[in-house]
């Protein structure tokens, strides 16, 4: 809904992403990791060594 929608004007926006947060809180479920932390530190230091010689 928000990602494909389009909105004319902020309320319109605002009220579809309320909107989005009513239904997810109706069928709320716990974030599971995919990775770990390590994991997840490894491929942000990989990045940044990318973009430092930017």
């Amino acid at each position: 809904m928000i990602r494909s929608g389009v909105h004319k004007s902020v309320q319109s926006l605002e009220q579809d992403i309320r909107d989005w947060i009513a239904q997810w809180n109706d069928n709320a479920r716990p974030f599971v990791w995919k990775k770990t932390a390590e994991e997840i530190l490894e491929s942000l230091a990989k990045y940044l060594r990318r973009i430092s010689g930017a």
